[in-house]
């Protein structure tokens, strides 16, 4: 106990709070794993742009059905382009459609 609060004296409070987020983070996506994609025909950056804009359905669909929001197996990097793309559109499109205060 006493390595411990030595530790806490030297590196500060909010570092070692920080450390510890750090590694927990690290360890948590150490376990992740994510099949490889065998087939051709896995959604790209134009279903992305799709998904993306249409993420309020999907989370409605996802809330009453087995539905999922984000394509599963997916392209990788592009679809994630396509999808952040398409969600900052949607949000773009209902922050425009806004009157003016």
């Amino acid at each position: 106990m006493r390595k411990l609060s030595a530790l806490v004296k030297a590196l500060g409070n909010s570092k070692l709070i920080r450390a510890i987020c750090i590694s927990g983070a690290v360890f948590a996506a150490g376990c992740a794993y994510q099949p490889a994609t065998y087939s051709p025909e896995t959604p790209g950056v134009f279903w992305g742009i799709w998904h993306g804009f249409t993420i309020l359905f999907s989370l409605i669909g996802e809330i009453f059905l087995n539905h999922r929001i984000y394509a599963f197996p997916n392209s990788g990097g592009w679809y994630d382009l396509g999808f952040v793309i398409g969600v900052a559109a949607q949000g773009r499109l209902a922050a425009y459609g806004r009157e003016p205060s």
